[in-house]
């Protein structure tokens, strides 16, 4: 059987958890009929761009998006990361800072902007609720990901200085996947185009693993779906 290597990038974050998470969904998919092969998966933490070079797929955890940048340039993987999702398109999937990290664009940024990677055609706003300190979790509607039956217990988002998706481009495949029902209005909180997937919040702070079984699902489908062109 092949096996299916998924990064973590190693720079800030939810490293562990998401690793964790991982590999619970991994046993799930293992252990559950599926209309798919699903393939050994090995999870490793992406510091150097060998380690990149080795993934399938990539995961780009919370943070602080510009001290991630920073670290990533200095660690000379800001190229090789644009080259892993614009390029090769592999599957990549970016929560809160890792969202940033992925849009075209963001507001609010510190004084001099900052280096993003792209890959998802939106501009993001950061911190859109404020410091840490105003925290929250919050129930989501995600049918449009885990499907009706898996999505009729609400998923419990955590939302930790959270961004929001402010502006995208339909004409190019973004899709919105998620929104957060707020008093004022409706946050974009989740969205898709092509390999690319973002969260504002952070399912790998949760024992939810709904997520992660839906993205490891789409990993899988993706590299069939290389392999056959």
């Amino acid at each position: 059987m092949t096996t299916t290597t998924v990064g973590v990038l190693a720079i800030q974050g939810g490293v562990i958890e998401h690793i964790s998470l991982l590999h619970r969904a991994s046993e799930y998919l293992h252990s559950h009929s599926s209309p798919i092969k699903i393939p050994n998966f090995r999870f490793i933490q992406v510091r150097t761009v060998l380690q990149l070079s080795e993934c399938d797929a990539l995961i780009i955890p919370g943070g602080e998006s510009t001290t991630m940048s920073i670290v990533a340039q200095r660690l000379g993987l800001l190229e090789p990361l644009r080259q892993f999702v614009k390029v090769d398109h592999k599957p990549v999937w970016g929560t809160c800072a890792g969202l940033v990290m992925l849009a075209s664009a963001a507001s609010a940024t510190k004084q001099g902007g900052q280096e993003l990677i792209g890959g998802l055609d939106v501009k993001v706003l950061r911190n859109r609720y404020g410091t840490q300190i105003q925290s929250f979790v919050a129930d989501l509607d995600l049918s449009k990901i885990l499907g009706e039956e898996e999505n009729q217990k609400p998923f419990r988002g955590v939302f930790i200085r959270a961004p929001v998706v402010e502006e995208l481009d339909q004409e190019k495949g973004v899709e919105v996947v998620g929104v957060y029902k707020g008093k004022e209005k409706e946050d974009i909180v989740a969205v898709k185009q092509g390999n690319v997937f973002g969260t504002s919040f952070h399912p790998e702070l949760t024992e939810d693993v709904r997520i992660h079984v839906w993205w490891l699902r789409r990993v899988v489908e993706a590299l069939k779906e290389k392999e056959s062109t």
